[in-house]
């Protein structure tokens, strides 16, 4: 524990980014025999910030000398501040919380920084995770009650049309994670049981009864049974030809392979169907999959199901065995749903992603990303951009910066 009555500097050196400042000012300092007791730097736009908080002793004097006539002779501004001791101690409630818009307008960040003073919490670094497809700052805070928290941001996202995370910060938002998902309209920009009852002529009334189960008009079981009704005598072979249209949602590939790089297990829950969600979850090399079975006799489909019907109460038990299967704290889970059958999962994971959702989810889930992109979930697990371009640099995966669109 430092002595609280140590001298020290608090050294700030601004100005043009090159090769060899930091190691220039160090040399120097070097030789006056200082202490480092912090060291903080960052570039923005080639614009580099170093801060040192540093202690020499009896050679006060001298480092201070030393470090104004280094950095003059690179050219750089320099402050030199005498105080003493170190840092105060964080306080306790440290979480990390990462806004995302397209565009972050200042305004939204203005908002945000506002309601975090006001709660009484302290802002003690922020770093840019991302700048495309959107942009994600990642603010790293002391003193916050995190649910409390989470709630008045909410408010905020709200507000200015952003989206926002509020996670515990530390140990808690490392080490490995079960991220589950939805399938239709999450994982898939498609809706399985629609495209299906194209086939079979049913298309506007399976649609209707669709959208009013994921508002949660309707009880999901009673309305999947209904809809999967009216494909009755369709060939088993119209599988194939629905499983060749489906598209993914942009993203999701980097996703799921950002994820297992990561050494994550992923998952995906679905209320459609295993004939569909088993091959494409098996091509993602995604590591378990749980949705309804289609009843086939005959080479047909007989519009009945096989087996429990996977609503929203049993994704969130699928959620739990997974987990259990992978020794998995719950608080380690993260889900990501859009619909109402969704909820249950999203309430039990560790932290619930409303992705794109109903108005309904969105107001329950702990956060929501309302941008077209899947792999922004990764920004809200405090994972950059460049993390996932190094990434597939290395194993020579493309990864082409996409256009956003209006919002």
């Amino acid at each position: 524990m430092p002595d609280p009555a140590t001298h020290t500097l608090l050294v700030t050196v601004s100005g043009d980014d090159r090769p060899g400042v930091t190691s220039t000012l160090f040399d120097a300092i070097a030789d006056v025999g200082a202490e480092v007791l912090d060291l903080e730097q960052v570039v923005v736009r080639g614009h580099l910030t170093l801060a040192l908080l540093l202690s020499a002793g009896p050679q006060d004097s001298r480092l201070r000398e030393v470090v104004v006539s280094v950095a003059t002779s690179l050219g750089m501004q320099i402050t030199v501040e005498s105080g003493s001791g170190d840092n105060a101690p964080r306080r306790g409630g440290r979480a990390a919380v990462v806004v995302l818009g397209a565009p972050l307008l200042a305004s939204a960040v203005a908002a945000v920084t506002a309601r975090i003073a006001a709660h009484g919490a302290n802002i003690d670094r922020i770093r840019r995770l991302s700048r495309y497809p959107v942009t994600t700052v990642e603010l790293d805070i002391s003193g916050a009650d995190i649910a409390a928290l989470r709630t008045e941001l909410s408010l905020e996202a709200a507000v200015r049309g952003v989206d926002i995370a509020v996670s515990p910060a530390g140990l808690a938002r490392r080490g490995r994670r079960l991220v589950v998902m939805d399938v239709d309209s999450t994982l898939i920009q498609d809706e399985v049981i629609d495209l299906l009852a194209k086939h079979a002529g049913s298309e506007t009334e399976v649609a209707e009864v669709t959208a009013a189960a994921m508002r949660g008009d309707l009880d999901f079981a009673e309305s999947l049974r209904a809809r999967v009704a009216t494909l009755a005598g369709l060939p088993v072979g119209v599988l194939d030809e629905v499983r060749a249209t489906i598209r993914l949602t942009p993203g999701a590939r980097t996703l799921v392979r950002t994820l297992k790089r990561l050494g994550f297990t992923v998952a995906v829950v679905s209320g459609g169907f295993i004939e569909v969600v088993g091959p494409l979850a098996a091509e993602l090399e995604i590591d378990h999959a749980h949705a309804n079975r289609l009843d086939v006799k005959g080479g047909f489909l007989t519009g009945a199901l096989v087996g429990d019907i996977v609503d929203r109460q049993g994704k969130a038990e699928a959620l739990r065995r997974f987990a259990a299967a992978e020794h998995l704290p719950m608080s380690r889970t993260v889900a990501i749903g859009d619909g109402a059958n969704d909820l249950d999962m999203l309430a039990a994971a560790g932290l619930g992603i409303a992705f794109n959702a109903k108005q309904i989810v969105r107001e329950q889930a702990d956060t929501a990303v309302n941008v077209p992109y899947l792999d922004a979930v990764l920004f809200l697990l405090g994972i950059t951009r460049e993390e996932i371009e190094d990434a597939d640099e290395a194993d020579g995966t493309p990864t082409p910066a996409p256009s956003l669109p209006a919002r």
